[in-house]
C-alpha cells in the first residue's frame, strides 16, 4: 500500500468544467480522483455526501481533499467513517448555502473543528461567499486561512487556470512530493507551472 496519500477532487456547485483549476489538477496530478455526481445543478446534502464518502472509502489508503465551493460544505457534513480516512483538505472558496437557494439543503454549515489539517482559501470579493463568512469557518474548522484579494469565485471566470499558489498550498498538506503526469488537454505552459511548483 502506498504512503503517498490519494487526492481526491471535490468539485462544488455545477461541477468545474474544462480549464478549471480542479479540472486539470484531476488531468495532471499522478492518481487524483474526481468525485462524481448524479445531479449537479439542484444538489442534495444526503446524496452529494454519500457520493464523496464512497469515493473516499474507495482509495486503498488515506486521502486529502481539494474541494471548491460547494464541495467545501459537503465535505464538512462527511460522517466519521470518511472523515477517518481523511489526511488533510484544501478547501477553496466555500460557499455560503444560505445565499443561494439551491444550496440551501446543505445548512446549516458545520462550525466544529475538523480532525485533520485544513487549508482554506478564501477571496475578498466572492459573490457566492462573504470573506467574513469564510473566515469563521476557518476559525470554527481550525484551518489555516489565505486570503486572496479580489480573486472572486477562485474560478476560471476569475481568470484561475493552473493556479499555481493552489498546488503549492496542497503541497503543503501532503509530505511526498507531488507526482505529475502528462496530460492530453494540458498545453505546454501548464506542464511547465506544474514542474516548476
Amino acid at each position: 500500500m502506498s504512503t503517498s496519500p490519494t487526492i481526491v477532487i471535490v468539485p462544488g456547485w455545477r461541477d468545474s468544467g474544462p480549464g478549471h483549476w480542479q479540472s486539470l489538477w484531476a488531468e495532471s496530478i499522478a492518481g487524483a480522483v474526481r468525485v462524481q455526481q448524479d445531479n449537479w445543478i439542484s444538489p442534495t446534502r444526503s446524496a452529494w455526501v454519500s457520493r464523496i464518502a464512497e469515493t473516499v472509502l474507495a482509495q486503498d489508503g488515506p486521502v486529502v481533499l481539494v474541494a471548491h465551493s460547494l464541495g467545501c460544505i459537503a465535505c464538512t457534513h462527511l460522517l466519521s467513517e470518511a472523515v477517518a480516512r481523511i489526511q488533510g483538505a484544501l478547501m477553496v472558496a466555500p460557499a455560503d448555502p444560505e445565499r443561494r437557494a439551491p444550496l440551501v439543503d446543505f445548512a446549516p454549515v458545520p462550525y466544529q473543528t475538523l480532525p485533520y489539517r485544513s487549508v482554506l482559501v478564501a477571496s475578498s470579493n466572492d459573490p457566492y461567499c462573504p470573506v467574513r463568512t469564510a473566515g469563521a469557518y476557518a476559525r470554527s474548522w481550525g484551518s489555516e486561512f489565505v486570503r486572496l484579494q479580489n480573486a472572486g469565485h477562485i474560478n476560471l471566470d476569475s481568470g484561475f487556470g493552473s493556479w499555481p499558489l493552489g498546488l503549492a498550498l496542497l503541497q503543503s498538506l501532503v509530505e511526498a512530493p507531488l507526482v505529475f503526469q502528462p496530460s492530453a488537454h494540458a498545453t505546454p505552459s501548464h506542464s511547465l507551472e506544474f514542474q516548476t511548483v
